[in-house]
């Protein structure tokens, strides 16, 4: 991992164009190839990125990272504070606890209930922040990215909204729909979910160890 902070400003081109003046700012190149540019503030989101595959070109004071698309990310440097190296070594990935890892074996086997026609695609689906639970192709191709919890909470809504921007950059997945799964889910993050297009499903953890079709209940 690379972590340089510095005085730049950011062009992205691709489907959309953004902007970001100039500022003080931190960059990061994984080993993964992904590059994030990130500011002091807005908590964990990074303010643009590039997903992998992307290819980092450096010319002086100026990075382009191109996109498998074609779609490219160019950082203007004017001033680097910091520019340092890490080998993180291999990463063993997060582990949940074993309801909630259940809760996602048990509803990857059971996506009947959403259906007639739907597949997984994968479980732990690999993004450049992170793994979706339960990538899946609804009845007529659609991409669905499924999150699960035990406990539905505002900050899980936010973590499948993020994986859904990206997942909606890849041409080859996108439009890709979300659904927030979780045992029980709290009145706020139903709110917000729904307000951002994304299904809520709650889940009867005793009554799928069961496979039983009632298990589920849409909203």
């Amino acid at each position: 991992m690379r972590l340089v902070i510095a005085k730049c400003s950011v062009d992205y081109a691709g489907r959309l164009s953004a902007h970001l003046p100039l500022a003080m700012r931190l960059l990061i190149v994984k080993a993964d190839g992904s590059v994030l540019v990130h500011s002091d503030g807005g908590s964990y989101k990074p303010l643009n990125w590039m997903s992998p595959p992307c290819r980092l070109a450096e010319s002086g004071t100026e990075w382009v990272v191109t996109g498998k698309s074609g779609e490219t990310l160019t950082v203007h440097l004017e001033e680097i504070i910091s520019d340092t190296s890490f080998a993180l070594g291999e990463d063993p990935g997060l582990v949940k606890d074993g309801v909630e890892a259940h809760l996602q074996e048990l509803l990857a086997a059971q996506l009947h209930v959403f259906g007639v026609g739907w597949r997984l695609v994968r479980r732990e689906f690999p993004t450049a922040i992170g793994p979706v639970d339960l990538m899946c192709r609804d009845a007529v191709g659609i991409s669905v990215a499924i999150e699960v919890k035990r406990r539905g909470e505002i900050d899980g809504v936010e973590q499948l909204t993020r994986y859904l921007e990206l997942l909606n950059r890849d041409p080859l997945l996108a439009p890709v729909q979300g659904i927030f799964a979780a045992q029980e889910i709290r009145p706020q993050a139903r709110v917000l979910a729904e307000d951002r297009g994304i299904r809520c499903v709650t889940l009867d953890y005793e009554s799928m160890r069961g496979t039983d079709d009632g298990a589920l209940r849409l909203f």
